[in-house]
């Protein structure tokens, strides 16, 4: 049976670990960001955890249900750094672009981390506030309810498939991410044009292209799509 989580304020140490160190969610959160980056998922458990902070790991369960609750907290973590310093400038689709795009990259900054969270849904702080931004500039915007929350959901799956996709990319070993980005020159670029005359002429610009992420690219359809319907409601 989960263990109830102590509230914030009660759960501090009263003294400080061994290397002197007063452990909070935010530096249990930012170690677990650490250790992924460093070490993938595998190496992130309550052990290693609790080894890095210099604390028992049964300490981690003052602040955690457990180590799921930990990943759900990793996951708000990355959203609340997308979204720190950001404020709506009154235009909603270079608002909702602007959101997208820093998503995207928080995720993309922390791969390991990414592809253990994109699919997930914490309820927590960041989240909701993201959740209630991206709907409040669609509202704002003039959608009406089921049109915003249509668009919505399109945004917020985009933007995550896509941090999904790209973050597991990075998070490959060097060697696999190389010979997968070389299969474009090495393979594509040398097919004939008399077997497979579509890729033959794309191969040049499949090189190059192939090579990042189409997120920036699929988010503006997304979003002409989403302007060219409320332009119509608004005929």
């Amino acid at each position: 049976m989960p263990k109830p989580v102590v509230p914030e304020e009660k759960r501090r140490r009263r003294r400080p670990t061994k290397s002197g160190t007063v452990l909070s969610e935010e530096l249990i959160v930012q170690t677990a960001l650490r250790m992924l980056h460093e070490h993938g998922s595998a190496g992130l458990t309550a052990r290693r955890l609790g080894l890095a902070l210099d604390a028992d790991p049964s300490t981690l369960y003052r602040y955690f249900r457990g180590m799921d609750d930990l990943t759900l907290a990793i996951g708000d973590a990355l959203i609340g750094q997308a979204l720190g310093g950001w404020a709506p400038t009154g235009e909603w689709r270079a608002d909702l672009r602007a959101v997208g795009l820093r998503i995207h990259a928080a995720y993309v900054a922390h791969p390991q981390a990414a592809v253990l969270t994109a699919s997930r849904v914490s309820g927590r702080a960041h989240e909701l506030a993201a959740d209630e931004a991206v709907l409040d500039l669609l509202r704002t915007a003039g959608f009406p309810l089921p049109d915003a929350v249509r668009v919505y959901h399109a945004f917020v799956d985009t933007t995550l498939a896509f941090a999904a996709l790209d973050a597991a990319s990075l998070a490959l070993p060097r060697a696999s991410l190389h010979a997968d980005e070389e299969m474009w020159r090495s393979t594509y670029a040398r097919l004939p044009a008399t077997t497979h005359p579509r890729i033959a002429e794309a191969a040049p610009l499949l090189a190059t292209r192939m090579l990042t992420s189409a997120y920036p690219t699929a988010l503006d359809m997304l979003l002409h799509s989403a302007a060219a319907q409320l332009d119509g409601i608004g005929e």
